[in-house]
């Protein structure tokens, strides 16, 4: 696999906001606990997963001067709803 380009780096930065709003979202009153709960979960693993990105040496984070504050944040939140 070839590095990531500046523009690739960027664009998987700017789905991890998805996440970010998607956590940042109450649930609605359609959804049920166990469905708002997956999309939960399912969100904060692909923000940690994203924040454990690696360059192909396996070892040099893709991520140079990136603000994770929001996305810090945001898995926060989702791990204290899942265990509300």
């Amino acid at each position: 696999m070839e590095e990531r380009t500046a523009e690739e780096v960027a664009a998987i930065f700017a789905a991890a906001g998805d996440s970010v709003t998607v956590i940042n979202t109450d649930k609605t009153e359609d959804e049920t606990v166990e469905d708002y709960k997956a999309t939960i979960q399912r969100n904060v693993d692909h923000l940690e997963l994203i924040k454990a990105y690696k360059k192909e040496d396996g070892t040099t984070s893709i991520w140079t001067s990136e603000s994770f504050t929001a996305i810090d944040a945001a898995v926060t939140a989702g791990k204290a709803k899942l265990s509300a």
